[in-house]
């Protein structure tokens, strides 16, 4: 039996998808959720416990850790998928080859080398490089009609972003960062299957960021509603049919462009000047649970047919499915919630520092009112719960 290797920040569902097919399967992952299967070869960075805090993610982890405690994993494997948190560009070159997915992607998670390949094509913000703070403060000035943001030159999940104000005051410290033009509006994004010769969008999914939820200036990363249609979209726009026109050959032409394999994400942002470019992230995205529910498909079954040169049937979505990841409003000590939709659930007894990720909500339904209301009214309960818990700030 082949041995395949998962690694990243959290493995659990595509940990759940890959057992249910013929490989050996391996796990290397920062987070240890307490829904996260246990199996034979199996490493986790996080463990968790009673009375014991689990940190600051952003202090950290370290991309460079999980590969160093993996090195066994894989020289042994067949195959290594890398989830969100490890690029294909932290590997050894001759463990590349393993990897099932994109593997050149210098060009796409470098935002300012993304930006100079598709700004001639495809419509997109300004975007600067920058050294400093004077220097994006004086950009800012020769512009003094546009907002612009900071971003670092590699980055995901919206950390470290920044709107530039008479506030900000980023600390460089040797990172490259950009000064990218803010756009308002709507943030979406496609999930795209791609073989050597052939790309296919499999849905589209209304993207949100705390930015969306607490219209505040943080652009964290915290869900998708899928598939996109003139309920999901959840803002008033006209001829929904041809924004997902646009995105799908959009998506499938930067699929092209860039040489993607397998599944990829492409996230844009919609207004009334039209949709803009944003990123792509070359890798399984935060939606793959969703499509799972929504069409009722195996999404690591249909990663690795691509990635070996043929592209599923993608049925017609079935259910709305809505993901929302609750950060916590409190720091807290983790008590059994009995709940049917929540995920990524932290082990009883172990404490989420306040604003770290603490669950994930995701239901599904035919009825977008009705999911919608749902998933909002256990948010309302988790976040209840944690307040409940709360304990003393150290």
């Amino acid at each position: 039996m082949e041995k395949l290797l998962l690694i990243g920040i959290d493995t659990r569902s595509m940990l759940n998808s890959a057992l249910k097919l013929n490989y050996d399967v391996y796990s290397t992952s920062y987070f240890s959720t307490s829904d996260t299967q246990s199996i034979k070869n199996q490493k986790i960075v996080l463990r968790e416990s009673d009375g014991e805090s689990c940190g600051i993610f952003e202090e950290e982890f370290n991309s460079k850790h999980l590969l160093e405690i993996s090195e066994d994993f894989i020289d042994e494997v067949d195959y290594i998928i890398p989830i969100s948190g490890v690029s294909p560009s932290d590997f050894k070159k001759q463990d590349r080859e393993k990897i099932l997915g994109t593997h050149d992607v210098k060009n796409i998670e470098n935002k300012l080398k993304f930006y100079e390949n598709i700004k001639d094509e495809f419509l997109t913000p300004m975007t600067f490089s920058v050294n400093d703070m004077d220097e994006a403060v004086e950009i800012s000035k020769n512009h003094p009609n546009k907002q612009f943001i900071l971003k670092p030159v590699k980055g995901s999940g919206g950390y470290d972003i920044n709107l530039l104000n008479n506030e900000t005051c980023t600390e460089f410290n040797g990172d490259e960062f950009i000064l990218q033009e803010y756009i308002s509006g709507i943030n979406l994004s496609s999930s795209v299957l791609a073989t050597k010769n052939q790309t296919k969008t499999i849905t589209n999914t209304r993207l949100l960021t705390m930015n969306d939820l607490e219209k505040n200036n943080s652009f964290i990363y915290v869900g998708n509603i899928l598939p996109l249609t003139q309920q999901s979209i959840m803002s008033k726009v006209e001829k929904i049919d041809d924004i997902i026109k646009t995105m799908n050959t959009t998506s499938e032409k930067l699929s092209h462009k860039f040489n993607l394999i397998g599944s990829n994400g492409v996230d844009y942002i919609l207004n009334k000047n039209g949709l803009y470019v944003i990123e792509i992230n070359p890798r399984l995205q935060g939606t793959f649970e969703c499509v799972e529910k929504a069409y009722g498909i195996n999404m690591l079954e249909a990663h690795i047919s691509a990635c070996q040169g043929k592209i599923i049937d993608i049925p017609p979505a079935k259910y709305y499915v809505y993901k929302k990841i609750i950060y916590s409003p409190t720091r807290n000590k983790f008590t059994k919630l009995e709940l049917n939709n929540i995920y990524d659930l932290p082990h009883i007894g172990s404490i989420t520092e306040k604003d770290e990720p603490l669950l994930t909500i995701i239901d599904k339904s035919s009825d977008f009112k009705k999911l919608y209301e749902k998933v909002e009214l256990t948010s309302e309960i988790v976040n209840n719960a944690a307040r409940k818990n709360q304990l003393d700030e150290e």
